[in-house]
């Protein structure tokens, strides 16, 4: 790491650290020797950078953000954890982020975290994911594209969250949350589909309609839940936003890692 206008003379940046010319380093920001950084990437003051972390390009750290840490767990770790966190995405005061000691923490581009969220070991955050204020993830969660996840909610380790589904705020979540669903509660269960980001999306008012009725169906109290996705196969084979849905809870099934989310 050669000198730069960009790094503040307070900065502690390992001479082994990789940053791209234009990167900004705050005051008192500490960088690790196997960082890599990329063009246009702002860190500002107070920000620890460690492990074996590549964040991309123009993407901007708050202060007292900790990213690529040694994960909170009790068995011994021996390798360095991995963090690889993509392109322009705004990470806000105080978020921790734990590298990964088996599949490594990935982080999508465009995502937004905000004010002392935690992303725990071996976590994958799709593209557009929104975490709202103290928002947790437990290791191994798998976050889909554009999912948004409330202040002060807590997801449950191996939990996945469908593309575009929303989490309320407060809500403890322990089950798999289908693609485009709305959960909520201390246990939070599904009571609907997120209408609102699905029209913010651009998704056409047929494909909303179908996605509704499918909802209707597949939690319908009629036979059992793998008899309502066999036969929504076949009535919504011409409709991709449904078939997305029903792979989920296929493969919720499959995985067995967690249970799916239901409504009351």
């Amino acid at each position: 790491m050669t000198n730069s206008p960009h790094i503040h003379p307070t900065a502690v940046v390992s001479k082994e650290a990789v940053l791209a010319d234009t990167v900004t380093v705050g005051p008192y920001s500490v960088i690790g020797p196997q960082v890599r950084i990329g063009e246009g990437t702002k860190i500002h003051s107070h920000v620890v950078i460690e492990g074996c972390t590549h964040i991309g390009e123009k993407t901007e750290i708050f202060p007292y953000c900790v990213i690529g840490a040694v994960p909170q767990i009790l068995q011994k770790q021996g390798q360095t954890p991995q963090t690889r966190i993509g392109n322009s995405n705004i990470i806000r005061e105080h978020v921790t982020i734990h590298g990964g000691p088996n599949e490594g923490t990935c982080i999508g581009d465009a995502c937004m975290i905000m004010v002392s969220a935690h992303i725990a070991h071996d976590c994958r955050l799709g593209n557009g994911v929104l975490m709202v204020n103290q928002s947790t993830l437990g290791g191994h969660v798998i976050v889909e594209d554009y999912a948004y996840i409330g202040g002060l909610s807590g997801i449950h380790q191996k939990v996945r969250l469908g593309r575009g589904c929303i989490v309320g705020g407060l809500s403890g979540v322990e089950g798999d949350v289908i693609p485009y669903g709305s959960v909520m509660g201390n246990r939070a269960r599904l009571c609907g589909l997120n209408l609102v980001g699905l029209k913010r999306r651009g998704e056409t008012r047929e494909h909303i309609h179908a996605l509704r009725s499918a909802y209707g169906f597949l939690f319908s109290a009629e036979g059992t839940m793998a008899e309502r996705v066999t036969d929504a196969e076949e009535l919504y084979k011409d409709r991709p936003i449904v078939m997305e849905v029903l792979r989920f809870i296929r493969s919720t099934v499959k995985n067995n890692q967690r249970a799916l989310c239901l409504p009351e």
